[in-house]
């Protein structure tokens, strides 16, 4: 087939797809994306047929101009870091009729969002842009997404990491703003090149996303956030460690040797390997302890120390970051599952299951207060990593004693849990799922019970390229989510039989596995 055959083949799709009857057209456009892009990259016949696709916007209608920005919009992006090279080049020489057909769009419609993430790949053209949609009704988060996207690095003042899920979100505290300053401050020109590149690549993908969605189905519904966050965190009168673990203290084992280990007023002591851990604030540190002969009360006045200076993140992370989390990892742009879909899940899977509980990677205890409700918080056990979560959850929920510990090397004996919930977590460390999901089968009881809820990648190439370019602090490296034989295979391997799987909204997994014999 010479190139003339290629190119008019591939024109020939672009005809298609305008074209196409209702029914026909997801397969129609997926036909057409397909001949020109695959994973990020585009194909040989990219390049000569985009002035079709741009074309194409004066053959067809609102509801199919926004699929086709979508396509230019990752065709644009194909050379990232590079901006200026042939393809975004001969995508940037439709920009006077994008601006045309941005004239006039609403906030939160179909082909304003999609025009909005295609427009975010021209920093040269700016301020023209800026004026266009400056006229528009755009809502913050829409308009600072687009801006960022619009932004060139400047390195005597770089502003890293606060892009998603729009900078408009980022309104923090003094302490806060301090924090990420010092964090900037320490990284390399190289460092804070790459790190700028990956928020860019972060703020088009979230913006691809949502608009990829509402062109598919409609306008998205709206995740509603608060003007200016509370950071108040409050700790009341902490009792004494083995007061307030009590029966629960028979589960801990040292993670350092795996001996079991007795609390004190203030801390653990594992005897077998001679090492004590700190606890403040009802928070007991089996993340790292201290030798025989190293001062114990040191440790403990660090962990002090560290609850005082540390961020509130926590409080952060549930205003802001998980809602939108659930629109990125989940595809909850319709908000088709809420949190009381979620809560009732729980409820109904967790009440009837008898013996210690833990909430693993419990964060700041959103669902570890429904977990309570659910098992009460005399049994329960709430565990995560992140010592700013933890400040928060243990602020919300007094009764309930918390261990910062590793979900790879669970500070529990084998066999002693009656239920664990592991609550949109697994993908937080995706590549040590195997492992999590291994110490998990490994401490729970026979019968024992793990509720679980993650995310599965889209089948649908588009969604799951958009899934996948998103960069954040937790995988520099990029964002990873499961295969839903992949999730099936590890608990398997674990002793764990699924007695329910609901993946049927979204790219939600919903999973209650039991610990077989």
């Amino acid at each position: 087939m010479s190139a003339s055959d290629t190119g008019s083949t591939a024109t020939g799709l672009v005809r298609a797809f305008t074209a196409a009857p209702p029914d026909g057209l997801d397969a129609a456009y997926q036909q057409l994306v397909g001949a020109l892009w695959s994973e990020g990259k585009a194909t040989d016949l990219a390049l000569d047929t985009v002035p079709a696709v741009v074309a194409a916007l004066d053959e067809t209608g609102p509801d199919r101009q926004g699929y086709l920005a979508i396509l230019l919009g990752l065709l644009a992006e194909t050379e990232y870091p590079r901006l200026d090279g042939e393809l975004a080049t001969a995508v940037r020489a439709g920009l006077d009729r994008y601006l045309e057909v941005v004239r006039g769009g609403a906030s939160g419609q179909p082909l304003t969002l999609a025009l909005i993430y295609l427009l975010a790949h021209f920093p040269g053209d700016r301020d023209r842009i800026l004026a266009v949609t400056g006229e528009l009704a755009l809502s913050p988060e829409e308009r600072t997404r687009l801006e960022r996207g619009l932004t060139e690095l400047d390195p005597a003042h770089p502003v890293l990491g606060q892009v998603w899920p729009a900078p408009s979100v980022w309104t923090m505290d003094e302490e806060n703003a301090a924090h990420a300053e010092a964090a900037v401050r320490g990284l390399s020109a190289e460092q804070i090149r790459t790190n700028w590149d990956n928020d860019t690549l972060t703020v088009w993908a979230f913006s691809g996303h949502i608009a990829y969605w509402a062109v598919r189905n409609g306008p998205p519904a709206q995740v509603p956030i608060p003007a200016v966050p509370d950071w108040t965190i409050e700790h009341g009168e902490t009792r004494p460690t083995e007061e307030l673990f009590g029966s629960r203290a028979a589960l801990l084992r040292c993670p350092t040797c795996h001996g079991s280990i007795e609390l004190q007023h203030s801390g653990a002591r594992c005897t077998p390997c001679a090492t004590t851990y700190p606890s403040a604030n009802g928070i007991l540190d089996l993340s790292a302890g201290v030798r025989d002969g190293a001062e114990a009360h040191d440790a403990t006045a660090d962990l002090l120390q560290k609850l005082s200076e540390m961020p509130k993140m926590g409080l952060y992370y549930e205003t802001f970051l998980r809602p939108n989390y659930l629109r990125l990892a989940g595809t909850n742009i319709g908000h088709e599952i809420t949190p009381a879909d979620e809560d009732a899940y729980l409820l109904e899977h967790l009440r009837d299951t008898e013996g210690p509980v833990v909430d693993l990677a419990a964060g700041a205890g959103r669902w570890t207060e429904v977990v309570a409700k659910a098992v009460g918080a005399e049994r329960l056990t709430a565990v995560d990593m992140l010592l700013p979560m933890l400040n928060v959850l243990r602020s919300r929920l007094p009764e309930v004693p918390a261990v910062m510990g590793s979900a790879l090397n669970l500070p529990f004996a084998d066999g002693t849990v009656g239920a664990l919930n592991l609550w949109n977590a697994l993908q937080a460390f995706p590549d040590d799922a195997e492992q999590a999901i291994a110490e998990i089968g490994r401490v729970l009881r026979p019968g024992g019970i793990l509720t679980m809820m993650t995310f599965r990648w889209s089948e649908d190439p588009i969604a799951r390229y958009l899934q996948a370019s998103h960069f954040f602090p937790s995988r520099p490296e990029g964002h990873l989510l499961f295969e839903l034989e992949q999730l099936r295979q590890w608990l398997t391997a674990a002793g764990l039989e699924v007695r329910e799987e609901k993946v049927d909204t979204g790219t939600f997994v919903f999973v209650t596995a039991e610990r077989t014999a």
